[in-house]
């Protein structure tokens, strides 16, 4: 497969809401996404940070360890979410060296099809809520610096070039 070109903010691309997928074929773009994130090297990456404005996105957050957990998620939704939160500091493969704290709940539910077509439903913690939390904000058109405040973002994006 391939290493596809990353989308970085302020592309207008990142603030877009993204489109249901039907029944169409993304064996291929789940593939090449991948491919990509593992090469950023990220942990998550969804299709608005390639270009594609669809609602998928792929995630991986044990293979820095050593041991690959690679899901994909079509049409994902939070059907639940705790009332616990935390905060804690997030990077973007599209917003390269800019973290942003980022209050969250530290425990979901998701309900999404997988790249066979087949519907799961799946309860994650940790990390993994937050990465799945993380990549469903670029679903929707948010990146990590929409949940600050003007001010606060103003004074984080000083000196920020996009690649």
């Amino acid at each position: 497969m391939s290493v596809l070109p990353l989308v970085f903010y302020p592309d207008a691309r990142l603030a877009q809401p993204c489109t249901a997928i039907g029944d169409e074929d993304l064996s291929d773009l789940i593939a090449d996404m991948f491919d990509t994130m593992y090469a950023a090297p990220g942990r998550g990456l969804a299709g608005p940070q390639v270009g594609v404005m669809k609602r998928v996105f792929v995630m991986d957050c044990t293979w820095k360890e050593g041991t690959k957990t690679p899901l994909a998620f079509l049409n994902p939704e939070i059907i639940a979410a705790s009332t616990n939160e935390d905060t804690q500091d997030e990077g973007c493969l599209s917003i390269p060296g800019v973290m942003v704290p980022v209050v969250r709940p530290t425990e979901i539910t998701v309900r999404w099809k997988d790249a066979h077509g087949t519907v799961q439903e799946q309860s994650f913690d940790g990390f993994e809520a937050r990465c799945i939390q993380h990549e469903m904000d670029h679903l929707d058109g948010r990146v990590t610096l929409d949940h600050l405040s003007e001010v606060a973002r103003a004074d984080i994006l000083k000196g920020y070039v996009a690649p």
